[in-house]
């Protein structure tokens, strides 16, 4: 009768700890899946990361979900639906977290710069744009700011002094061209090249990747990279609220981005024009 009460313990003491065992394993499985969410041809590096050794010594699984939209990305990594993304500069993500306080991002760290364009089908070189043309531009703050600080740096338009990372047009002094500025959706900009009625138009790297573009050949003018351009950085986002424990788990995906193998990859799938900064967040706010 004893023995059979210590087996019939046993049994269940066996039992107990496989459950435990199984909701365990489960829980660790869940905390170590991350989705990332990302725009356009950084889809590639993600991917590829996704499926390096690296990542799964990490005892990361890593799902990447493609975005046509930047804000639709950081609102859905701001309320948790992504856990965290990876497609804007650091101007970017301060834009929108002054436009959204209740839905707050915190930046990880640092991934690339790659340097904004301006482009055309019609002319081969700036001077050779007529005045009063339409010249395209994003329509989104912090892109905006940042290609006008570029035509301003090409000598076609002057900024104002108290030009900022959020100034729009207004923030123009002179336009001694007298160009036009059409606002668009970014994303559209290598298709918009193409309408007879706009002269050029900027486009970041990212998308004009997409539409076959490369900025350091076909662009007609280009940013330089130096401390200038910091604010156009880009960086790896999460929600301001994701616990410290998450964070660390993202930190691991960032440590495997800046890896020999993964930057390898990255310059020779774009030719160079995703120029790495492995920088620490500090470097952005100083």
């Amino acid at each position: 009768m004893k023995k059979g009460r210590i087996i019939g313990i046993g049994v269940i003491v066996v039992v107990v700890l496989l459950g435990v065992w199984t909701f365990w394993g489960h829980a660790h499985q869940q905390k170590d899946e991350i989705t990332l969410g990302t725009i356009g041809s950084d889809a590639k590096i993600w991917n590829y990361i996704a499926k390096q050794p690296a990542t799964k010594k990490a005892h990361i699984k890593l799902q990447v979900k493609s975005f046509t939209d930047g804000v639709a990305l950081n609102t859905a990594t701001a309320q948790g639906k992504v856990n965290v993304n990876a497609f804007q500069s650091d101007a970017y993500l301060q834009a929108y977290n002054q436009k959204n306080p209740k839905q707050q991002l915190d930046v990880i760290g640092t991934t690339y710069l790659e340097p904004l364009g301006i482009y055309s089908t019609k002319y081969k070189q700036l001077s050779q744009i007529p005045d009063g043309s339409i010249i395209a531009i994003a329509d989104n703050p912090s892109n905006t700011a940042r290609g006008l600080k570029l035509l301003a740096q090409a000598g076609l338009i002057k900024l104002k002094p108290n030009f900022s990372t959020l100034s729009g047009l207004n923030g123009i002094a002179s336009n001694p061209h007298q160009f036009k500025f059409q606002e668009i959706d970014d994303t559209t900009g290598p298709r918009v090249i193409k309408d007879q009625k706009v002269a050029a138009a900027l486009i970041s790297n990212t998308i004009a990747l997409e539409g076959h573009l490369n900025v350091l050949t076909d662009s007609l003018y280009h940013e330089q990279v130096n401390q200038s351009t910091k604010a156009n950085i880009n960086v790896l986002a999460t929600a301001k609220n994701a616990s410290k424990q998450q964070k660390h788990q993202y930190q691991k995906l960032l440590q495997i981005y800046h890896s020999k193998n993964v930057q390898k990859y990255v310059q020779r799938e774009f030719d160079g024009t995703k120029i790495e900064v492995q920088k620490p967040v500090s470097y952005l706010r100083n």
